[in-house]
């Protein structure tokens, strides 16, 4: 029941740990991703959403097992990680699985903390650290990510693609809900927290992301994508007591939707009042950049802010998509930045 402990998964000795790596096309970033995989990890099994780069042989070649998954069914990675997570409990017997992108790598020391940490913690289901980018100042996207990866340390509700899970637990919640083509981590966190686990996010050095964002239009789909999360997010377990989506979702429609459509309409009836609505995107781009101005870089902090609000756009036409999609009843594809 909802906020009873959970036992913890019987151990016998250190955790046997598996890995389960998804990737389409990412080229030398999957093959770094293999390269940093620890020898103390019992398998690794990779799994393939239809690469053209030779991924496939990359990974065999560095000694992992090749899921590659049907072409006939809409790739998520929900899906990836399922069976890639199926495909690791039958040819290992391990306790731990740890999950990864294929645009990133794990840190030296990451496994070892993060297992002491999962053995340390009753109930805790989930373990996520810190996941950088590789590139920070490669562009301002990345730089934005790397901000966006920095999340509070603690008792967390959701983690990220990349977390240590006990495979026991993950087996028992059903694992990801492959329908959903983004957020799906948050998905099964909300899923975890109801059933009385706890997701921890700690101090300590879990990943290298290359995002590898150099244009307006990633970061437009990135930013649309997170609209789509949020919205399908919000209409599975928005009814919660922490009404999970619901305010990403508001505040898309609200900043994305509602608000250009006002002006639009006062553009014909009141064009003073048009005007004055207009005036409100700026005066919110200052407020903020005011607010993230506090390391004294405002050049960027007013980059960023001008980005947070226009992002406001492309998430509420993600949310729409998601809400058209509903009400025809087709299955969503996956939305790709890269």
């Amino acid at each position: 029941m909802v906020g009873e402990q959970p036992a913890a998964p019987p151990r016998i000795g250190a955790p046997r740990t598996g890995v389960v790596l998804i990737g389409r096309n990412e080229g030398a970033r999957l093959v770094a991703a293999l390269a940093a995989i620890p020898e103390t990890v019992e398998r690794v099994v990779y799994v393939d959403s239809g690469s053209t780069d030779g991924s496939v042989a990359a990974a065999r070649a560095a000694g992992a097992e090749v899921v590659e998954l049907d072409l006939s069914t809409p790739f998520t990675a929900a899906r990836a990680r399922n069976e890639g997570f199926a495909r690791l409990r039958e040819i290992a017997p391990v306790e731990l699985v740890q999950f990864i992108d294929g645009d990133c790598a794990l840190q030296p020391g990451w496994l070892r903390t993060a297992t002491a940490f999962l053995a340390e913690t009753p109930g805790c289901a989930v373990v996520c650290g810190r996941r950088r980018e590789r590139f920070p100042q490669a562009s301002v996207y990345n730089r934005l990510c790397d901000l966006e990866w920095d999340t509070p340390v603690g008792e967390a509700r959701a983690c990220g693609g990349d977390a240590l899970m006990w495979a026991e637990v993950f087996e028992a919640m059903g694992g990801y809900d492959p329908a959903v083509i983004a957020g799906e981590e948050p998905e099964l966190c909300q899923r975890l927290r109801r059933a009385g686990w706890t997701i921890w996010r700690i101090d300590a050095e879990m990943t290298l992301h290359d995002a590898d964002m150099h244009r307006l239009g990633q970061w437009w789909t990135r930013a649309r994508r997170y609209g789509h999360a949020a919205a399908e997010g919000m209409a599975m377990h928005g009814a919660g007591p922490d009404r999970h989506g619901v305010a990403g979702t508001v505040r898309a429609l609200t900043w994305g939707l509602a608000l250009p459509l006002a002006i639009l309409v006062l553009a014909f009836a009141w064009p003073l009042g048009a005007l004055v609505l207009v005036l409100i995107y700026p005066a919110q781009v200052l407020r903020l950049a005011r607010r993230y101005a506090g390391n004294g870089e405002r050049d960027f902090a007013l980059r960023r802010a001008a980005l947070s609000v226009l992002g406001k756009l492309p998430e509420a036409q993600g949310a729409l998509q998601y809400g058209l999609r509903r009400l025809r009843g087709r299955q969503g594809r996956i939305i790709e930045y890269k």
